[in-house]
C-alpha cells in the first residue's frame, strides 16, 4: 500500500482553516496563565471521569454536577470557549474522515450504510 494519500490527507488537515483556528485558539489560551490553568483543570476532571467510567465505577450525580459547573465556568472565558469549539469542529472533521476511511472495511463486517 502506498501511503502518499494518507500523507496528503494529513497535510490537507494541517492546512485547513479549522485546524489553523484550533492552533490559534490554543496559542491564545497558552499565553494566558489563568486560562491555561482553568482549561487544564477542566481536562483533568474530564479525564478522571472517563477513567472512572472505563473502569466500571459509577459516576455519581455529584461528579456530574461538578463537571457541569466546571464546564459552565470555563465557557465564561472567551478564549477557552474558542478552544473547545475549535476542538469540537476539528473532532467532527476527524470523525467524518474516519468514517470515510473505514467504508471499505464495512463490507468485511457486513455493515450497510
Amino acid at each position: 500500500m502506498n501511503y502518499d494519500k494518507a500523507h496528503e490527507l494529513a497535510r490537507a488537515i494541517k492546512d485547513s482553516d479549522e485546524y489553523k483556528a484550533f492552533l490559534a485558539a490554543q496559542q491564545n489560551v497558552s499565553a494566558d496563565p489563568e486560562a491555561s490553568r482553568m482549561l487544564a483543570d477542566f481536562r483533568q476532571k474530564q479525564f478522571e471521569l472517563q477513567m472512572k467510567q472505563m473502569s466500571g465505577q459509577e459516576v455519581g450525580q455529584a461528579d456530574m454536577e461538578q463537571i457541569q459547573k466546571l464546564y459552565e465556568t470555563v465557557q465564561l472565558h472567551q478564549e477557552i470557549r474558542k478552544v473547545l469549539e475549535a476542538e469540537r469542529v476539528l473532532g467532527q472533521i476527524m470523525e467524518d474522515v474516519n468514517r470515510i476511511i473505514a467504508e471499505p472495511l464495512q463490507v468485511l463486517y457486513g455493515i450497510e450504510n
